[in-house]
């Protein structure tokens, strides 16, 4: 930007050039935000545990997320009957398959 000020280019394109960008770049961190939301309205409620896993799959699947975190999300989204029974459970699962 501040070469294009140099050069004498308007100081009202490159206004315009930056709120484009501004704008870009808090539409793509607004995006980012509402699609981790997504995956943290996700719960299993009456759905059968496998439906609950695909509907998890086809969020993710839209998404990037880091392991630890869909683990922690998946956990959470879960009934409490299964989240009592996981609790409870000798050897505590460490996958989604388990």
């Amino acid at each position: 930007m501040l070469d294009k000020l140099l050069k004498g280019e308007s100081k009202i394109e490159i206004a315009e050039e930056l709120f484009g960008k501004m704008k870009n770049k808090f539409r793509e961190i607004a995006e980012k935000e509402r699609k981790v939301e997504q995956l943290r309205t996700i719960e299993q409620e009456r759905r059968t545990c496998n439906e609950y896993v695909q509907e998890l799959k086809k969020v993710v699947k839209e998404n990037s997320y880091e392991r630890q975190s869909l683990i922690e999300e998946f956990k959470r989204g879960l009934s409490r009957v299964l989240k009592r029974k996981l609790a409870e459970a000798e050897n505590s699962p460490s996958t989604i398959k388990e």
